[in-house]
């Protein structure tokens, strides 16, 4: 698959997104990184695998600066496996199950390593289950047919591991911040679930063209 194909078959399968600016950016990166994989033949779940692998290396690794580079691993698994089961015609519907699973797995050691860190238990725990119901709520929405990409909220996975990153940093850095980034990170949760719920209300309460018939 060249990768004008691989554009046109990634905007499909995201409701019919622009491929433009940053998006095409970062399709444009992971195309070329993913490609020799492709041709080696390693599957998107072994990708997903690797992510979830990465993670708990992250977590095992939360007091050196092995954990940043651990993060960013685990976070690039997570961006390509995508892009490699379109580039090899392995997209599917339990692949994408297959990923979401890994993925809230994944979250778990992420979250494991703000507690370890120095956070209290009760916001990581409560900012992580907003998050993984946020996640479950939009493939909820997929399978009712709502396709599309749907609001972008303020936390997004990049944005918690950006999050977590800091926190990592200031960790090695002996600054006092991890517990108010872990609070930022439950207070844009927050403000992102409901995000997503407002939207899937909206979605849901809007009359099909049937019913408008």
């Amino acid at each position: 698959m060249d990768r004008a194909d691989f554009y046109r078959r990634w905007s499909s399968l995201h409701g019919g997104t622009e491929v433009t600016g940053i998006v095409r950016g970062w399709l444009f990166l992971s195309y070329s990184l993913v490609k020799p994989l492709a041709i080696l033949r390693i599957t998107p779940n072994f990708v997903s695998l690797t992510g979830l692998i990465f993670g708990i290396a992250l977590w095992r690794n939360a007091f050196t600066w092995l954990g940043l580079v651990f993060l960013a691993l685990s976070l690039l698994a997570d961006g390509v496996d995508g892009t490699l089961a379109i580039i090899s015609g392995k997209d599917s519907i339990r692949g994408a199950i297959w990923d979401s699973v890994i993925d809230r797995i994944t979250e778990v050691f992420w979250a494991l390593t703000f507690y370890q860190l120095g956070a209290h238990m009760e916001i990581v725990f409560i900012a992580w289950l907003l998050a993984s119901t946020q996640e479950y709520a939009r493939a909820r929405m997929g399978g009712l047919k709502l396709r599309e990409v749907g609001v972008v909220t303020l936390a997004e996975r990049p944005v918690r591991a950006s999050l977590l990153a800091i926190a990592l940093v200031a960790f090695q850095l002996q600054l006092d911040f991890v517990e108010p980034i872990a609070m930022v990170w439950l207070f844009m949760q927050a403000w992102s679930f409901i995000s997503v719920l407002r939207f899937a209300y909206l979605r849901m309460s809007k009359p099909s063209d049937k019913e408008k018939a």
